[in-house]
Formats: structure tokens, sequence, C-alpha cells
């Protein structure tokens, strides 16, 4: 898994490219453990994301834990697949979807 990383009006946006799964899910997590503590503003882009797992879900929810009260974190361009597991597990009520 590729994850692009770029910074937009004092934005950190993560880009994963691929699948997000158990195998690939720990680097998106070591990324996130490495820069949330200097980032106040976060956005996930999912454009080039085709698949997510629980262990992406986790992923997402550290994020969404270690940025909730200090900064925003929003999660975009998801697809109707990635869509459906957000709905179904009931993330659309935890994450500010674009």
């Amino acid at each position: 898994m590729k994850i692009h990383e770029t910074r937009e009006d004092g934005r950190l946006i993560l880009a994963p490219e691929g699948r997000l799964d158990t195998v690939s899910a720990p680097e998106l997590l070591d990324e996130l453990k490495k820069q949330l503590p200097a980032v106040s503003d976060l956005v996930i882009d999912l454009e080039k994301t085709d698949y997510i797992s629980s262990a992406g879900l986790r992923a997402l929810l550290y994020a969404h834990q270690e940025l909730d009260g200090r900064g925003t974190m929003v999660v975009r361009n998801a697809n109707d697949l990635v869509t459906e597991v957000f709905e179904v597990t009931g993330f659309t009520s935890i994450l500010n979807l674009e």
C-alpha cells in the first residue's frame, strides 16, 4: 500500500491507495501515530482506497480519538463499498464524511 501525504492550508492529507486491510492498516496506523502529535487538522482521502476492513476502521477510529477535542478529522471520497462498510458498522455517526 502507498500512502500519499500532502499538506494543504495547514491540514495534513493522507491518501492511502489500495486495500486498507489487516496487512496494510498497520502502515497507516504507524503513519498516524508519527504525524498526529503535530497535527490539528487531518483529512483522510479514500479516493484510491478500494476496500476497508475492521483493521482499517481501527486506524481511522484511532485518529478520530486522538484528534477529539483538539482538532478536526475529515474522511472524504470513499467509494460505495467503503461507504457501505461505514454505514453497516455505524461509522457514519462517528466520522465526519465528505
